[in-house]
């Protein structure tokens, strides 16, 4: 297991983990803090798939490129390769928990779980929603990345 390593995880991979995949990234080289980070989806519906195109604007609004991003389903071999994986919604913490071998290395929580006052609170699902929803989206990961980059650095 790569100890300074992170998986997000959202049910396709297409919207929310990759945000939160390219704001851990952008804050961890801000910080100068070397990280293994990914991103993957409990479900295989949007494997091989780029990331929503409203997600990818929202990504350029931050002065990112994240057309690099291929959708994936987590893997078993998840577990052990990441030190953490954090889920976007209950939903999908339920459903990593399941998918878990009996002793994961990794430690699995709700990514707003590391937020100080958003314990228990979902990253806002912008699929349904318009560029306002993947900017709420965005605010919500990249204050998650602050908070992790300054637990991870300690």
């Amino acid at each position: 297991m790569i100890q300074k390593s992170v998986l997000f995880v959202c049910l396709g991979n297409i919207c929310r983990s990759p945000l939160a995949e390219a704001a851990l990234r952008a804050e961890a080289v801000a910080q100068g803090l070397a990280l293994t980070i990914a991103s993957a989806g409990t479900s295989a519906l949007h494997a091989g798939e780029p990331a929503d195109p409203r997600a990818l604007a929202e990504a350029r609004n931050h002065g990112i490129d994240l057309s690099y991003h291929r959708a994936r389903q987590v893997t078993e071999a998840d577990f052990t390769r990441f030190g953490n994986i954090f889920a976007m919604d209950q939903q999908n913490l339920r459903d990593l928990h399941e998918m878990a071998p009996r002793r994961p290395l990794a430690r699995i929580s709700l990514l707003l779980d590391h937020v100080p006052g958003r314990h228990g609170t979902a990253v806002v699902d912008p699929w349904y929603g318009d560029a306002d929803d993947f900017a709420t989206a965005w605010n919500d990961v990249a204050e998650a990345a602050r908070y992790i980059v300054a637990q991870l650095a300690r």
